[in-house]
C-alpha cells in the first residue's frame, strides 16, 4: 500500500520511524454531471475573478479571507516554517482506557507501518506495551496543513491510528432529545430485550452494500444494451405506532421467523385473525328419547343407526350438523313407530286354542 505521510512516533525519548497508510477505502460509485439534452460532460472551470482568465492547478495557491473580504496569501513555505513539533512526528501525550474515547470523535483511520529494519524493535515494543496495558495512546500529529488529534491502538499485529476530532468540534445535542415526557413500562422493556436477544449478533464481515451492487448491475446492463427497467421494490412506509406492545411482539415473531425459529404465542392481532377464520360448531340439543318398544331388536337397531348418524354429524360443519340432526330425529321417530306397530300386532293377534284333553276312562 502506498504511504501518504512519512515521519516518526515520539514515545518519550524513543523515536519510531513509520509510514502512514490509509486503512480504509471508499467503494461508493461516483457519477459525473452531464447535459441531459445531449449527454455532454459538464465541467467546472476555475476562473480568476479579477481578470476573468481560466487558471490551471499549478497557478492556484492558498489564501485566508478576512472579514472585510480581503485575501491574505499563504504559501506552503509559510506553513512549513511554523514552530510545530508535530509537523513530522506523531507525539504520544498519554495512555487512557479505550472506553474513555467518545465514538463521536472518531475520524479517518490509518495503519502505521515500521519504516525500515531499525524501526522493527521499537515498533514491536510499543505494540506489545499497548496490548498488555489494554489502553490506547492519545497523540498529536500534523497532516494536510493542520494539526490533528489521534488515537493509537493495536489491530492484529499492526498499530492503527484513528484521527480524532478536537473536543470543541463536537456539537452539543441541544434540542435533539424528545421534549415530551414519556414513561416506558417494564413489559415494553422486556419485549425490547426479547427482540434484541432474538436478533442476536451478526458477523460484520458478512454485511455488504446491496445498493452499490444493484447500481453496478444496472450500469453493466446499460453498457451491454440489455437493460430493462424493473419496478422499484418499495418497502411499506412506517406509519404511526398505535400499539407499541403489538409492534414489539410482531417484531419478535418476525425476527424468529427470519432465523428459522418457530414456536411462541402469536401476536394479539394474529390471534384475533386466526380466531376469526374458525367456524364454531354448534351442537343441537338431544331429541326426546323415543318410547321403548316391546320387540326390542328393531328399535335397538334403529336407535344405533340414528346414533351413528348423529355422531358423524357432530364432526361436520355447522350446516351439515343441522341436516344430520334432522335426519337422526326422523330416523328415531321412524324406528320407534315401526317398533310400536310390530308390538301392537303381536299383542292383538289371538293365541291358538290348545285342543281339549281326553278324559281317561275309569
Amino acid at each position: 500500500m502506498r504511504s501518504i505521510w512519512n515521519g516518526a512516533i515520539s514515545f518519550g525519548l524513543v523515536s519510531i520511524p513509520i509510514k502512514l497508510v490509509n486503512a480504509t477505502e471508499s467503494h461508493s460509485i461516483s457519477f459525473r454531471q452531464i447535459h441531459v439534452t445531449d449527454g455532454g460532460r459538464v465541467r467546472y472551470r476555475k476562473v480568476c475573478e479579477l481578470d476573468g482568465e481560466e487558471v490551471s492547478q499549478a497557478e492556484i495557491g492558498k489564501g485566508y479571507e478576512e472579514a472585510d473580504g480581503s485575501i491574505i496569501p499563504i504559501t506552503d513555505e509559510d506553513l512549513s516554517r511554523l514552530p510545530i513539533a508535530t509537523a513530522k512526528t506523531i507525539e504520544i501525550v498519554s495512555f487512557v482506557p479505550a472506553d474513555e474515547i467518545d465514538p463521536l470523535q472518531m475520524d479517518a483511520a490509518y495503519y502505521l507501518a515500521a519504516n525500515g529494519a531499525t524501526a522493527a524493535k521499537p515498533y514491536t515494543l510499543l505494540r506489545e506495551a499497548l496490548k498488555r496495558s489494554r489502553k490506547v495512546a492519545i497523540a498529536k500529529f500534523a497532516l494536510r496543513g493542520r494539526e490533528r488529534l489521534g488515537m493509537l491502538r493495536v489491530v492484529d499485529d499492526v498499530i492503527a491510528m484513528h484521527g480524532l476530532l478536537w473536543p470543541d468540534e463536537i456539537r452539543q445535542p441541544e434540542g435533539v432529545a424528545p421534549e415530551t415526557s414519556v414513561t416506558v413500562r417494564d413489559a415494553e422493556l422486556d419485549l425490547a430485550d426479547a427482540l434484541m436477544a432474538t436478533l442476536g449478533e451478526v458477523d460484520i464481515s458478512s454485511l455488504h452494500d446491496d445498493y452499490r451492487e444493484a447500481v453496478e448491475e444496472m450500469i453493466a446492463a446499460k453498457a451491454g444494451g440489455a437493460y430493462e427497467p424493473a419496478e422499484a421494490a418499495t418497502e411499506p412506509a412506517g406509519g404511526q405506532v398505535i400499539d407499541l406492545m403489538a409492534a414489539l411482539e410482531r417484531s419478535v415473531q418476525a425476527a424468529k421467523a427470519s432465523r428459522g425459529e418457530g414456536g411462541g404465542a402469536p401476536a394479539p392481532a394474529e390471534a384475533e385473525e386466526e380466531a376469526a377464520d374458525v367456524t364454531p360448531i354448534r351442537r343441537k340439543p338431544a331429541a326426546a328419547a323415543a318410547p321403548k318398544a316391546v320387540g326390542g331388536k328393531k328399535s335397538t337397531a334403529a336407535s344405533g343407526s340414528a346414533a351413528k348418524k348423529t355422531a358423524s354429524g357432530r364432526k361436520s360443519t355447522s350446516a351439515s350438523a343441522k341436516k344430520t340432526g334432522s335426519a337422526a330425529a326422523k330416523s328415531n321417530k321412524s324406528g320407534a313407530t315401526k317398533s310400536t306397530s310390530t308390538a301392537a300386532k303381536k299383542s292383538a293377534s289371538p293365541k291358538k286354542a290348545s285342543p281339549p284333553r281326553k278324559r281317561r276312562s275309569a
